[in-house]
């Protein structure tokens, strides 16, 4: 909350550099002399994951642990849940969940043996301390809180670009798809800051922006969802072009001329009068069938919220946001077309 009126163009927060959490920061830690020495060399995310992992072990003689002690405990990143609540998402973001859980459990397993390469830093077997939740949670503390931050490469980090810098107190503040910032690193006065383009008046909550994201890539990358979010989507994926009434015995070859046909329309070709009911009629169909997978979603999220503990309950609204979201789209192009026969 403001505690004060920021104008329009004023700056809502300024973090000197020495506060943001970097690749270089762990080089110049006691992880430095291991990293180095590794090779192939680790990539930037790797380094943040490990050392968050470090310095949460080491507690209060930490001085990052009044920053990790505020971070969530667990997020509601697709990469934490289970293969039920995964299918119970829509059919394109599926996909990507399951794609993200995947590269994550392949990033995990792949750079075991460098954690156990940490084992001299400690008196407790690394298998305890760089399990995989514990990776997990530090891999969704640096993909849900770091800032965009570009850094010069480091020889003794892989050639992946490293553009992560975790940023205390600046990630407490909340994202709002309507309001707009100015969000960068000012090399002059070696501060991350955040200007707010709009203002922001007193005792009202100050929020960010982080880009113009639908709620798929928010839930994915971020782990929430944003209500109204002016770019939301209801994603079509080919496969539900096969489910429509009427086209399940299509070849694979004459359902993809539709799906092209269809999105040539909807981008503005030139069609005929019967072209354009055909259009509009399939299109009709589409939003039911998808409204038709809604509805089934969300009673089943219903049931699942009944027994749910705390843990599940989170990620259960997370994805049930999401798909009332969509309704709400779905139901008003419903409308819009039913108008236009």
């Amino acid at each position: 909350m403001a505690t004060q009126t920021f104008m329009a163009k004023s700056s809502l927060i300024s973090l000197p550099e020495k506060c943001l959490l970097t690749s270089s920061t762990v080089l110049k830690s006691y992880l430095g002399h291991f990293i180095k020495r590794w090779h192939p060399p680790i990539s930037p995310l790797l380094a943040l994951c490990c050392f968050l992992i470090c310095e949460r072990y080491r507690g209060a003689a930490s001085e990052w642990s009044p920053y990790i002690n505020i971070l969530p405990k667990t997020y509601t990143c697709p990469v934490y849940f289970s293969d039920d609540i995964i299918d119970l998402l829509p059919l394109s973001l599926q996909k990507k969940a399951k794609e993200q859980k995947e590269g994550f459990q392949e990033l995990f397993y792949s750079f075991f043996t460098f954690f156990h390469s940490l084992q001299p830093l400690f008196s407790q077997p690394t298998e305890e301390l760089f399990t995989k939740d514990a990776f997990r949670w530090a891999w969704c503390s640096v993909n849900t809180r770091t800032v965009y931050m570009e850094h010069e490469q480091s020889k003794y980090l892989s050639m992946e670009k490293d553009i992560y810098a975790l940023a205390p107190y600046l990630d407490l503040l909340n994202h709002c798809p309507n309001v707009q910032v100015k969000a960068s690193f000012n090399k002059q006065t070696q501060c991350y800051e955040v200007q707010s383009l709009q203002g922001c008046k007193k005792f009202q909550q100050a929020l960010i922006n982080y880009g113009p994201h639908d709620n798929h890539r928010l839930l994915l990358e971020y782990g929430f969802v944003a209500p109204g979010n002016p770019h939301s989507v209801v994603y079509v994926d080919p496969g539900e072009m096969v489910a429509l009434p009427n086209y399940t015995n299509l070849t694979q070859r004459r359902t993809d001329h539709y799906f092209t046909s269809w999105k040539s329309v909807l981008l503005g070709a030139a069609v005929s009068q019967d072209g354009e009911y055909w259009c509009i009629t399939l299109a009709l169909k589409l939003c039911k069938t998808i409204s038709g997978a809604n509805v089934k979603a969300l009673e089943r999220l219903s049931e699942l919220k009944e027994s749910a503990d705390l843990f599940l309950l989170e990620q259960l609204g997370v994805v049930e946001s999401l798909r009332k979201e969509e309704r709400s789209i779905l139901g008003h192009a419903q409308v819009i077309l039913e108008k236009l026969l």
